[in-house]
């Protein structure tokens, strides 16, 4: 038996609805209360939601009033309106929405419902709401069977955007796509690489995660924990919030937490934090459900502070905040649950007011309560609302005037209104709102993609505030990083890394089992970190290093002799003296070629040498330029063809010279191939064999600048063939003539001074040995070291050329310049030979210092063995030298032999020679038999009789 109710007693909460009588009926899905704790049964609904639902219920009736009042409408037409409470719950919500269609069966088929003209059900022309995106899609499957448009002012799902399941939906707010993106750079501007996601299960909250996974992902920013908060089956209890706490406790480094849900249940999670002691352990990223509500943050300050929130922007509704407190329940009838919202602000039960389970344990009003700004807070997001309404009016406004004409009142054409028509005009609207800013759905029927960053602080000791600290605007953030405060005592930006970032030169190795999680190891002096993946190292490349980041590997600088060096300098001014010096001598041996002692240094080999001296002092121009690959090849040619035309030249005077003086041992006849000419051919040859020698080398590897690497550190330009030392073929053939031509030095060493220069042939020889001796073990020793190289090889060859130069030039140069009584021919015979003469030589010696230092004529041959007149070739070649006595003649007293007359009186009349005896036959076969030297060059000589 059951008890009778108290009196004035109701059950609550009691199904109302706030009606706006009109010509034309807006249906209008407000979330007034919120969804029941247990859920189920009777009390579907949970306590009064002031902000979200009256507040936004108020805003739709309030633009209604505002439309009629600017006259948007047509003339004779009045909109209404039909505001139901579906207590953010899905289910009910469909329920409510079947209140709509009752009236609007007729418009499946587009046919006048027959019985309209006497039925109480109200014709629905198109539905403003709902508020949950999970209400939405219900109500959006449900009005699309009867084609009726519906605008949504809350609903952010994604999944809306698809017109092909939600062909009747549009809404006035931007789609959670935008809002992802928004919380995605907020996260990449306060560089969390680590970050945990709570979202609600509904389609506004899957669909969102669904995306923010995407888009962290793509950012390299991974996900610690993933927590599902319940929505469809009613508030969790604090169990399940409790437990959602502990697994983001149990990833400490996840201090980033990104939450999408609504106020009810981010509420619940906020004070299990508060329970859990774990106010400075988070930092939360929110979406537009619960940014800047005060279920949320209420009790909850210290736990909410430092929030960074991303809100679609509003502004606020210009005179709504007047028109909202200027309301009392004697003055608001329309709205059946303003009462309800009185009794809950005040704290009180309101006289008349039936008793239910929120006002049961209130006092009565005393009747003096009023709002004010201070004691009330409005929602931030009311422009939506208000948008959502007056498309509406401007979609019916302007189909009225198509179809209507113009005319008064409602035409046939619109009894009653045709959705998919009102659809079409509806997605066409733009306008400037009741907050000042224009508005125009996009081609997905969603509202302009325009966010606010605010940001939750404490302004003051325990004085916490919602502040505005950026906006995201065409995919663009806008972020005032010195505004945002994430707690009162914590300065600076909290971290939400599993791992920091390794060091520069490091690489990473990831914990198993862990994607953003991993230790740090170094790589080694010559690697970087791969450009490609961070978990290996990688060597630089030959001729580059790790650059002072150790980011990239950058080149070593390119080393080669500088012509700026001072060694360079050194050896190019060694180089210049050298090059003057025999430009100097072989101006004095052009000027004075006809002297004897230029005629006895063999005048053409002379200038062989000089030119092949010459070539060895430009070669060092050659070396210490920057190596290119024409230099190269000029250097493989020219460092070993100038050595060859040096010592080519002596070597074919060294053998000249052994020749005549080993046929003096074995025959009389003079000995082939002594002549100028003969001797030129034979350098010739000898130099050819050089220049066959490189081209063919030339052509089988071409001479190239390479880089050279050592060691790591080094990035030698050089040219190849220092490399692997094939430079020792270009210089081969030269080092087999300096060997052969210092033999032969060796072996003329006893030949009589004044033939050919023997002996300063022979210490040029030694001193060039000597020289190159010191020189390999200095080239291949600074193998690592180029301009060292480089400069050593230039001051070796200039430094031979300077030896061959002051050997075999000097004492002639001091001859010619400062002594140049003594270029007689005279002067050119054996010391010893003019000591015998002068005491009573041999008539021989004395035939020959006679045919040296006596006047001849032009034709007249020299004693020098090296300058054979070619005039007097045919008259000694066939010449022989006679080993009989001399005969003397009684007549005159000269002396006869083999042809050759000399007259005793025109010898004692040259001056400076003594009186010449006429010796005995028997002691001039003695002389005769000792002396085969002096036969030897008599012959070669040739002289003929002196009369």
């Amino acid at each position: 038996m059951n008890k009778k109710k108290a009196e004035n007693e109701s059950v609550w909460p009691v199904k109302h609805a706030a009606v706006l009588e009109g010509d034309i009926i807006l249906g209008g899905l407000m979330m007034v209360h919120g969804r029941a704790a247990g859920g189920g049964g009777a009390a579907r609904c949970g306590p009064l939601m002031a902000q979200g639902g009256v507040q936004a219920l108020e805003a739709m009736l309030f633009a209604l009033d505002e439309a009629a009042r600017a006259g948007l409408l047509p003339a004779g037409v009045r909109l209404g309106a039909l505001v139901l409470d579906d207590c953010d719950s899905d289910t009910r919500g469909l329920e409510m929405a079947l209140d709509f269609i009752k009236g609007s069966i007729s418009n499946i088929d587009d046919e006048e419902y027959g019985c309209n003209a006497t039925a109480v059900r109200k014709v629905i022309s198109g539905v403003v709401g709902a508020a949950s995106s999970v209400t939405s899609v219900q109500v959006a499957n449900l009005l699309r069977l009867f084609k009726i448009p519906q605008v949504s002012f809350f609903s952010t799902s994604p999944e809306l955007s698809n017109k092909a399941r939600f062909e009747y939906f549009t809404r006035t707010i931007p789609s959670d796509l935008h809002q992802a993106r928004a919380m995605v750079e907020i996260v990449k501007r306060l560089r969390w690489r680590y970050v945990s996601i709570i979202y609600e299960e509904s389609n506004y909250g899957i669909k969102a995660f669904e995306e923010l996974e995407t888009l962290l992902q793509r950012d390299d920013i991974c996900i610690a924990v993933k927590e599902r908060l319940a929505k469809d089956s009613g508030a969790a209890d604090e169990k399940a919030y409790d437990a959602i706490v502990e697994r983001l406790l149990s990833r400490p480094r996840a201090r980033g937490v990104i939450v999408f849900g609504s106020d009810q249940e981010v509420a619940g999670v906020m004070a299990a934090a508060r329970r859990r002691g774990a106010a400075h352990a988070f930092s939360w990223v929110g979406s537009d459900g619960w940014s800047a509500r005060a279920l949320v943050a209420a009790g909850n300050e210290p736990v909410v502070e430092g929030t960074v929130s991303v809100q679609p922007q509003a502004n606020p509704v210009r005179g709504f905040q007047e028109y909202f407190l200027a309301l009392s329940p004697q003055n608001n009838p329309r709205n059946p649950w303003f009462v309800e919202f009185w009794e809950e602000q005040f704290r009180c039960r309101h006289p008349g007011s039936s008793r239910a389970a929120h006002n049961a344990h209130y006092a009565p009003c005393s009747g003096r309560e009023r709002l004010t700004a201070g004691n009330t807070e409005f929602e931030a997001q009311l422009q939506f609302v208000a948008d959502a309404v007056w498309a509406f009016v401007y979609a019916i406004r302007d189909m009225h005037r198509d179809l209507c004409g113009g005319r008064a009142g409602l035409c046939d054409a619109m009894r009653p209104v045709s959705g998919p028509t009102l659809l079409r005009y509806l997605r066409q609207v733009r306008f400037i709102g009741l907050s000042g800013d224009e508005f125009h759905f996009d081609a997905y029927g969603d509202g302009p993609a325009r966010y606010n960053i605010l940001h939750f602080k404490q302004v003051a000791r325990d004085v916490y505030r919602w502040v505005k600290v950026g906006q995201y605007l065409d995919g663009e953030l806008q972020l005032d990083m010195d505004e945002i405060q994430f707690k009162w005592d914590e300065p600076h930006h909290p971290e939400s890394v599993c791992s920091a970032e390794c060091e520069l030169g490091q690489a990473k190795q990831y914990v198993e089992g862990e994607s953003c999680c991993w230790h740090c190891f170094n790589c080694t002096q010559y690697e970087i970190r791969s450009p490609t993946s961070a978990t290996a190292c990688v060597e630089c490349a030959r001729g580059t290093l790790p650059d002072a980041r150790r980011t990239h590997c950058a080149p070593v600088p390119e080393l080669y002799l500088r012509a700026s060096s001072p060694a360079a300098i050194g050896a190019m001014t060694f180089s210049a003296a050298g090059i003057l010096l025999t430009m100097l001598v072989g101006g004095v041996w052009l000027a004075r070629c006809g002297t004897p002692v230029v005629r006895a240094s063999g005048r053409e080999l002379s200038f062989v040498l000089l030119g092949g001296i010459l070539l060895c002092y430009l070669v060092t121009f050659a070396l210490v330029l920057r190596p290119t690959d024409f230099l190269c090849a000029v250097q493989r040619f020219g460092t070993g063809f100038c050595f060859t035309v040096v010592y080519a030249a002596l070597l074919t005077k060294t053998n000249r010279i052994a020749r005549i003086f080993d046929a003096s041992k074995h025959s009389a006849r003079r000995p082939s191939l002594i002549s100028p000419k003969s001797q030129l051919l034979i350098c010739s040859i000898l130099v050819s064999i050089q220049v066959v020698i490189v081209v063919v080398w030339q052509l089988a590897s071409p001479a190239r600048a390479i880089h050279h690497y050592p060691t790591r550190e080094d990035n030698m330009l050089v040219c190849d063939s220092y490399v692997d030392a094939s430079y020792t073929i270009a210089f081969f053939y030269p080092v087999v003539l300096i060997v052969i031509c210092t033999v032969y030095a060796v072996l003329t060493r006893k030949i009589p001074e004044a033939f050919n220069e023997s002996k300063h042939i022979g210490f040029t020889m030694y001193t060039t040995c000597v020289i190159w001796l010191a020189f390999v073990p200095l080239y291949f020793g600074t193998a690592s070291h180029v301009p060292l190289r480089v400069t050593s090889m230039a001051v070796t060859i200039s430094l031979s050329a300077s030896v061959t130069l002051a050997c075999l030039f000097a004492p002639k140069m001091y001859i010619i310049l400062i002594r140049p009584e003594r270029n007689v021919r005279g002067n050119l015979l054996p010391s010893k030979w003019r000591a015998r003469g002068a005491r009573g030589a041999a008539p021989g010696a004395v035939c020959a210092a006679l045919v040296g230092a006596a006047p001849l004529p032009r034709n007249t041959p020299s004693t020098d063995l090296s300058t054979l007149d070619t005039t007097e070739r045919s008259t000694s070649t066939d010449r022989q030298v006679q080993t009989e006595d001399i005969k003397t003649t009684p007549k005159n007293g000269a002396i006869e032999r083999n042809g050759l007359c000399l007259d005793p009186k025109k010898l004692a009349e040259l001056g400076g020679l003594p009186e010449f005896q006429q010796p005995s036959g028997a002691a001039l076969r003695r002389r005769a038999t000792a002396e085969p030297a002096m036969r030897v060059a008599v012959a070669v000589v040739g002289a003929r009789p002196v009369l």
